[in-house]
């Protein structure tokens, strides 16, 4: 299972495409290669999307489209603008001062690896007796689904949370800076090495408390208030003498690398080349899958059981569902403890429902003899077992795919991980933050957005969580094709990769980095605004409308716009610039408005909170 999709084609009219698509084509491209997927492309023809079609031997071609908007609005659309539109901005914005750009082409990367496993999907089903053979997505959609447990929590029926951008300072919040300016990461799991940590430096038991609680609100909330003498008194110290505290308390840090710094680690060579996945073969000669004909999802009668906690893995395993597979998802005696976490709905968190409404979930003891005994018996069953367990955890077990692959050889072994394998890094928690900050790209973020460092926004887990889904959509193909079962790991440092993939492919070959000519978050009379120009012409075009010189020194160029865009509020400017053809849009700051905007609202729907439908439409 090294190349699953060997003999699989991938063409369409993405060559040369529109800004606001060329980087959906470029990781098209990327992960096709990486998939051992042939591919073919000519000049784009659509300015509003992208068409591709993905050929199987021996079955009806499928079709698929990414799209911008939703609910079929073709207004112009770009990178930017999604982020704007959708609040994702606002959620990167509450603790980094006000509603900014991630920095990275996010929504891009995500909307365009889930339209490939939507193929992928339909495929399988095809394989499996059903006829789908279109799929769309969008921009839209892609990016509604990245907040959907943010959007759960502000939209609530009871006690909804009202964390606006800038909601949270963004100097008191990890990442933290040391005195000789290193900007590093903290992670502790657990209660007690945080807590020596602190107390070694003199900062009291209440205050390490009340910094713990704001840590761990980092991964529901975005936003971490830590004190503000827990700040200072890392700012008094050395890195060196920080890191030695850390390694005398059980801490993790980790400072904030440069993707300069990434392209010389061993690993990153082979990442780029083989894609975020890595497969490795199982049995051979398998029958084929049972048949499943009918209507419905192409994923009917694929059953995956799942042993995932946090946001990674149950998001994977939400897409699978989403796909119509039936999944089933284990939980610990008395469940997740993220259930009880507030906002809830029926006495469970909205946030968790989010990512687990459409599973089943069954209550098992894996560390006793009795639950591994019932947890294989399932398997043998099973299409899939997908787990995030901490690495050594199922060899201790004896749930790793060794002895899975005895109960069932057919079985699809998917593991989504932190850091991946053999780059020793398994020492540290491979947690969002952690891998964000060694990976280069809270770096990158820094650099764009402006921001201290990285996103308090879980990006890497959502686009983890994305490409595991992916990697088992491309097994499970592959098997329904090859015959072969196998195992198929994903990474958060693996997701972090293809989203900076072609930032370092430019960095590696020593070449120049584009950039829009203008693009940022601006004030108008009511609301911020983005606006976005790619070329002297459009800039020529804006200072226009505007009335002033756009032709100066950065600085001074946004202090005019700023005093130009006083004039009107955000709505009114969208509207005078979209028609003139230039890019800019409203930026959405109250999740809890989304579902107002018309670009928007057809990926939302409202029971008990407002939750974001499956990013697919099939035919």
């Amino acid at each position: 299972m090294t190349f699953p999709l060997t003999g699989c084609l991938l063409s369409g009219r993405y060559d040369h495409a529109s800004s606001a698509f060329e980087r959906c084509a470029s990781t098209l491209h990327a992960q096709a290669e990486a998939l051992a997927i042939s591919s073919t492309s000519q000049p784009v023809v659509d300015i509003h999307g992208l068409e591709l079609d993905f050929e199987v031997p021996g079955l009806a071609p499928i079709h698929g489209s990414l799209l911008g908007w939703s609910g079929g609005c073709r207004e112009p659309v770009s990178e930017l603008a999604i982020q704007a539109a959708s609040g994702l901005m606002a959620v990167h914005g509450r603790a980094s001062g006000g509603p900014r750009p991630l920095g990275i082409d996010y929504v891009s990367t995500l909307a365009t690896s889930l339209t490939l496993l939507g193929t992928f999907a339909c495929a399988l089903g095809q394989l499996r007796g059903k006829r789908h053979s279109r799929v769309e997505m969008s921009l839209a959609s892609a990016a509604a689904l990245s907040i959907g447990q943010y959007l759960a929590g502000a939209t609530a029926a009871d006690n909804p949370e009202q964390l606006l951008p800038g909601c949270s300072s963004p100097h008191e919040r990890p990442p933290f800076t040391s005195a000789d300016g290193v900007v590093f990461e903290l992670e502790s799991l657990h209660a007690d090495p945080w807590r020596r940590f602190w107390n070694g430096l003199g900062v009291v038991d209440e205050v390490a408390g009340r910094g713990w609680k704001a840590f761990l609100m980092r991964y529901a909330k975005a936003v971490s208030p830590i004190p503000a003498e827990m700040m200072e008194v890392l700012a008094r110290l050395p890195y060196a003498l920080i890191a030695q505290r850390c390694r005398e308390a059980g801490v993790s840090i980790c400072p904030l690398r440069r993707l300069t710094d990434r392209l010389m680690d061993q690993d990153l060579p082979q990442l780029l080349e083989q894609g975020p996945w890595q497969f490795t073969p199982g049995m051979a000669n398998l029958p084929p899958f049972e048949r499943h004909e009918g209507g419905g999802l192409p994923l009917e009668g694929i059953t995956v059981v799942e042993s995932c906690r946090r946001i990674q893995g149950p998001l994977a395993g939400h897409l699978m569902a989403l796909l119509g597979a039936e999944v089933v998802r284990i939980e610990m005696p008395g469940g997740d403890p993220l259930r009880g976490m507030p906002p809830l709905m029926n006495g469970c968190s909205v946030r968790f429902d989010a990512l687990n409404r459409y599973k089943r979930v069954l209550e098992l003891d894996i560390k006793s003899a009795r639950g591994r005994s019932e947890l294989l018996e399932m398997v043998r069953g099973a299409d899939v077992f997908l787990h995030n367990w901490a690495p050594g955890k199922a060899a201790e077990l004896q749930l790793d795919h060794e002895h899975l692959v005895r109960a069932n050889p057919a079985l699809i072994y998917a593991y989504a991980g932190g850091w991946g394998a053999n780059n020793g890094l398994d020492d540290m928690p491979g947690t969002d933050f952690m891998v964000q900050a060694w990976s280069g790209i809270a770096h990158q973020i820094a650099h764009n957005s402006p921001s201290i460092g990285g996103s308090l926004f879980t990006v890497l887990d959502i686009m983890g969580g994305v490409v595991a889904a992916q990697g088992i959509g491309a097994a499970l193909l592959g098997r329904a094709l090859n015959g072969e079962s196998g195992r198929v790991d994903s990474s958060l440092l693996g997701a972090a990769s293809l989203l900076c993939c072609e930032t370092l492919q430019t960095l590696r070959n020593c070449r120049p980095l584009r950039e829009p000519v203008l693009a940022g978050v601006y004030p108008t009379a009511e609301g911020p605004l983005i606006l976005e120009c790619h070329d002297q012409v459009q800039l020529e075009r804006l200072a226009a409308i505007l009335d002033c010189r756009l032709d100066t020194e950065p600085v001074v160029r946004d202090e005019e716009i700023t005093r130009c865009l006083a004039t009107h509020d955000a709505a009114t400017w969208q509207s005078l610039l979209r028609d003139a053809g230039l890019m800019a849009s409203c930026v959405q700051e109250d999740l809890s408005a989304l579902h107002q905007d018309e670009r928007i609202a057809a990926c939302l729907e409202t029971d008990g909170y407002t939750l974001v439908k499956s990013p697919w439409r099939f035919a």
